[in-house]
């Protein structure tokens, strides 16, 4: 049985041959007037005209003075209809090839094609080919079908060519974050790209990752875990509506649901509050998954979803008194670890009793299908949002929970410096005591909140959004998925003399 180094080597042979005939099988210029689905579906449009398109071999089928080809880009596929009799000689500068020279093509090269429109014999339309020439000459074969996970996460070039499905996934993606942008320019908001490199990270509860800058003295630096507080500088100067769209980084676990890098976006309106901010975001959710997935009601899991109605809300006290009969407000820690042993939830030794707290409510969560948003949250689980005037034991915060999962972030933003202040000292006594996720004090923020911050409400939501309505996990989400590095057995073999 052949291996992928013997279809290698015959590659290089063909390589070979071209570049003796004086053909560039790697030239810089390409022509194209249409796409493939272009040619296709304006047949009788383009009937008397030449046309030139470009793509991948996806298979070629040879008989003697007759050929065909079947390309594809992007757009889709089509059939390239080869006579000998019209198709060009051979033309090495220009790297134009003639029928003698199809035997030196394989399924994966690059080609551009161009010709007049027919139709075969079969009754399938196609581009009558009068002249061809070689883009690129690939040297390793795409495999037929391709489903192990593994090696799909780390070949996605050749997973979305093998599964093109997985490449349409990434164009809704691109979607999701145009359609974001478009609803947020239009209600007047203003993006400016702040920071990925801090002194000082916060506006999460999560583990930073660290690096150093030499050119600061050697100075560590985090990367950003939210767009949070810089943002929130913005409006202490002077801007009324900011957001940022890009990523943070999260030094945890992988899971289904989260990736240590993703892409996020945060927004901040000056002189708006949590209520204004929770009807903002419902018809944000109706834009932004209307034009990405054509719908507003979908089938995900167990769970059927539709976001065209109006919101249910949930008090979080209520909620956990009614699950767990523990009242948020007046519980110890070993009581909130004797609840987590009964659901069969883990206690570890740095849990406090927001953590553990916080841990029971997403046993609930689990099994809302939503949308429901999530309000009243306690504020020792809140350090960043605004006290409710009506009861300062909670924030006015607004979560929107949907299959099962919080997909999405927003408060009334707190703008008293003083308070602010000791809720940063609580969260670096918890820091200290060994929680690693705890906030770090960030002494300028609270310096600007001194200079002055006008009432605001802000938001965040991550890519995760997507993947929940896209029916994917975290990693099936993204193009590119963190793995452990690895070299495979066939590549050392291939560069014997490389170190890899």
């Amino acid at each position: 049985m052949a291996t992928l180094q013997d279809y290698r080597d015959e590659r290089l042979r063909k390589l070979a041959e071209l570049k003796e005939l004086g053909v560039n099988p790697y030239p810089a210029q390409a022509k194209r007037t249409h796409t493939c689905k272009e040619v296709v579906e304006k047949f009788e449009e383009l009937a008397d005209q030449d046309v030139t398109v470009v793509g991948r071999i996806e298979s070629i089928r040879s008989f003697g003075k007759l050929a065909f080809i079947k390309l594809r880009d992007a757009s889709g596929s089509v059939q390239l209809y080869l006579q000998a009799s019209e198709v060009a000689e051979l033309h090495a500068s220009e790297g134009v090839l003639g029928m003698k020279q199809l035997k030196l093509l394989d399924t994966g090269d690059f080609i551009q094609a161009t010709g007049r429109m027919t139709i075969t014999q079969t009754g399938e339309k196609s581009v009558g080919v009068h002249e061809l020439h070689l883009l690129t000459k690939s040297l390793r074969p795409m495999p037929e079908a391709l489903t192990n996970k593994e090696e799909r996460f780390r070949r996605r070039y050749v997973d979305m060519n093998v599964n093109p499905e997985v490449r349409e996934r990434f164009v809704r993606r691109s979607r999701f974050w145009q359609a974001t942008r478009q609803y947020l320019d239009r209600e007047g908001f203003t993006e400016i790209n702040i920071p990925v490199l801090e002194h000082t990270t916060g506006g999460a509860d999560a583990n930073p990752f660290v690096t150093h800058m030499d050119a600061l003295g050697d100075q560590e630096f985090y990367l950003r875990i939210s767009h949070e507080l810089p943002l929130k500088r913005l409006l202490g100067a002077g801007f009324e509506k900011v957001y940022d769209l890009g990523p943070r980084f999260r030094n945890e676990n992988f899971s289904d649901e989260h990736l240590p890098e993703h892409i996020a976006m945060e927004w901040y309106a000056a002189y708006w509050n949590w209520q204004d901010g929770m009807k903002f975001m419902e018809g944000m959710y109706k834009y932004v998954l209307e034009k990405t997935f054509g719908t507003l009601q979908f089938k995900l899991g167990r769970f059927d979803v539709d976001m065209s109605g109006d919101w249910e809300v949930w008090d979080y006290a209520e909620v956990i008194k009614k699950h767990y009969d523990i009242d948020v407000y007046d519980t110890t820690i070993d009581q909130v670890a004797a609840k987590l042993k009964e659901h069969n939830l883990e206690v570890e030794k740095t849990d406090s009793i927001p953590r553990g707290i916080d841990k029971l409510w997403k046993n609930i969560r689990k099994d809302v299908a939503g949308p429901v948003w999530l309000v009243n949250t306690p504020k020792f689980i809140s350090p960043l949002a605004k006290s409710n005037p009506e009861d300062d034991r909670v924030v006015e915060r607004f979560q929107p929970v949907i299959v099962g999962s919080e997909l999405g972030n927003g408060f009334s933003e707190l703008n008293d410096p003083i308070d602010q202040l000791g809720r940063f000292v609580e969260q670096q006594q918890m820091r200290d005591g060994g929680d690693d996720e705890a906030m770090m004090l960030d002494i300028d923020y609270v310096e600007m909140l001194e200079y002055g911050m006008p009432p605001a409400c802000g938001w965040g939501y991550s890519e995760r959004v997507f993947w929940i309505f896209e029916g994917v996990t975290a990693r099936e989400g993204v193009p590119f998925p963190q793995l452990r590095a690895e070299t495979d057995e066939t590549t050392k073999a291939i560069y014997p003399d490389l170190k890899i």
